[in-house]
């Protein structure tokens, strides 16, 4: 973190009772900074909005062009069973409370899947695999 000026103001401020969370645009004024990290803007709302840290998302940061301005988007949810519940799955891998799910590339479930097309029967499986390259 730097020690430059930080200025963040929200507007668009509605309180969103179905999704259980606060939700604002958030304008971040940087004009010594190229631009804030997320999670230093997140300290910054927790404490502006007296809410704990983890509870705030922030997403879609866009720096206006000739700097020293961003503009993005923050959530505040009221509690962390509403947080897992209607967050994107993504963010809540971002935030650390979910588990990336790992799984091969496009590319090779692709390459996979047009070889098991052209094999009939229970050889699909052997199909999948890629050719040997000594035959």
């Amino acid at each position: 973190m730097s020690d430059a000026p930080v200025t963040l103001r929200t507007r668009k401020f509605i309180t969103n009772r179905l999704l259980q969370r606060r939700q604002m645009v958030v304008d971040v004024l940087h004009p010594s900074r190229p631009n804030v990290s997320k999670a230093e803007l997140s300290e910054k709302l927790a404490v502006l909005y007296k809410t704990d840290k983890s509870r705030v998302v922030t997403f879609g940061f866009r720096t206006h062009f000739g700097g020293g301005r961003s503009t993005g988007f923050a959530l505040i949810y009221d509690d962390e069973a509403a947080h897992k519940r209607f967050e994107p799955r993504y963010r809540l891998v971002r935030a650390g409370m979910a588990a990336k799910v790992e799984k091969a590339s496009r590319k090779l479930r692709k390459e996979r899947k047009n070889r098991a097309k052209k094999v009939r029967g229970t050889k699909k499986v052997k199909a999948a695999e890629p050719p040997k390259k000594g035959k």
